[in-house]
């Protein structure tokens, strides 16, 4: 009968909340209209007598067929024959305090070449908090998944290590709350604030803390954030932290901070590539379960213009379907998904992929298609301008070996390394080769 009661209130509740207030209880007996159930400790008791009741009496009744009124028991009340009166006890918001996002998850992370890196190195510490990768540093452009993988560390965290307590803030929550401190008058007494701000970010076992490089500016918060880094990792607390670019590249956060960043894991989140585009899609359109079709021209001509950003793809899926909608139910055709998007993509037209820049660049320079560039081909009418062309992109734009690896249509980075060095000898020794590079340069201005 529990079973089945469970099966009926899982579909009232968030998985975190069944996990933590439901899943271990059990049904003692039924006798004389009262269900006596077994719970882990007083706090389960006092949130389900009070959060719950009316909702578990419901339930239960479905069940049985019949009501009953419910009295919650812990083995140590049951042990002893006594009952503890839980009004006293507080009772943690779990959902509140983590600030924890559980739509996000690892189950809905779609992975590709760009990201399959990031989303398993970020599994791997939520299987082993404080224990693998301490801290992981996860950096990358805006919209391209870094807040998704750190909500859905802290979630798994919480439904398989219920005793942790994890905290998710946006590092401009960080900065207000210790500014809210310095604020108070020099002579009030602020310890018990200061106290409390110590036990919100000290007193836990797992610190997500996002944007950080809003440090910047911040001196005295990064001294709080300092010391606070110290606290967790010197107990073997694990900390996750994002930024939109490197620890290296946060050149106005304190050399000591920076250096923290790195005893761990850095790993970069890079634009998604087009098949991952595309599956990106096919999964916002099976989530929003919309009944009108989504034709394949359609995803792959969003799929085309939205190259650096996730968030954009799903924009553009919600306009589409709604332009539809507003046309009399429109069936979606590309022509209508183009008429849709016409001011939508102008932003992205316009701020080109850098890399693609170089590209094309390079490709009209030698006369050749950025396809070839794309290519394995490896004749020399080819492969040097390829190899010209990664040059630039790794020592002028100073982009990432992996992501300019995917972009010249999925190389390895050892293979761009090798056209680095390559041109880098040959420049050395060919001034004229020099000089039509520096011109290619000139024309990225």
């Amino acid at each position: 009968m529990w079973n089945s009661f469970f099966e009926r209130i899982k579909g009232q509740l968030s998985d975190i909340t069944y996990e933590t207030w439901f899943s271990e209880t059990k049904l003692l007996s039924l006798d004389d209209g009262v269900a006596k159930v077994l719970v882990p400790s007083h706090v389960h008791k006092k949130n389900l007598k009070e959060n719950y009741i009316d909702l578990i009496e419901e339930k239960f009744a479905e069940v049985a067929g019949t009501i009953f009124k419910f009295e919650f028991f812990t083995e140590e009340e049951l042990a002893n024959e006594i009952v503890v009166n839980t009004d006293e006890i507080g009772i943690p918001l779990n959902n509140f305090e983590t600030n924890l996002d559980s739509k996000y998850t690892f189950d809905n992370f779609v992975i590709g070449n760009s990201n399959k890196f990031a989303a398993t190195s970020a599994l791997a510490v939520a299987e082993q908090p404080g224990k693998m990768y301490n801290p992981l540093f996860i950096y990358g452009s805006s919209g391209l998944g870094k807040t998704h993988l750190m909500h859905a560390i802290g979630n798994y965290i919480t439904q398989n290590n219920k005793k942790m307590k994890v905290l998710y803030i946006p590092c401009d929550k960080f900065v207000s709350d210790f500014v809210e401190i310095c604020r108070k008058s020099a002579n009030e007494n602020n310890m018990e604030a200061i106290k409390q701000f110590k036990n919100k970010y000290r007193e836990i076992d797992v610190l997500i803390i996002d944007d950080i490089h809003n440090l910047v500016g911040a001196t005295s918060a990064q001294q709080e954030f300092f010391n606070t880094f110290n606290e967790l990792y010197n107990n073997k607390k694990q900390i996750v932290i994002s930024s939109d670019r490197s620890p290296e590249d946060i050149k106005k956060l304190e050399e000591r901070l920076r250096t923290r960043f790195n005893w761990g894991l850095q790993i970069d989140i890079l634009p998604p590539e087009f098949e991952l585009r595309m599956n990106i899609i096919n999964k916002k359109i099976e989530m929003q379960e919309m009944g009108t079709k989504f034709p394949e021209e359609v995803k792959e001509y969003i799929a085309s213009n939205c190259v650096g950003d996730i968030r954009k793809l799903e924009g553009a899926i919600t306009r589409v379907y709604a332009y539809a909608t507003i046309m009399n139910g429109s069936d979606i055709t590309l022509d209508l998904a183009v008429e849709a998007l016409k001011d939508f993509f102008v932003q992205r037209i316009i701020a080109k992929n850098k890399i693609d820049q170089v590209i094309q660049l390079v490709s009209e320079n030698y006369n050749i298609s950025a396809e070839d560039l794309k290519s394995k081909k490896k004749t020399n009418n080819i492969a040097i301008p390829r190899q010209i062309a990664m040059y630039i992109c790794r020592i002028y734009l100073e982009e990432n070996l992996t992501k300019i690896g995917i972009e010249f249509g999925g190389k390895n980075h050892t293979t761009v390394m090798h056209a680095v060095d390559k041109i880098k000898k040959e420049i050395l020794k060919d001034e004229a080769l020099n000089n039509e590079i520096q011109k290619i340069i000139n024309r990225i201005h």
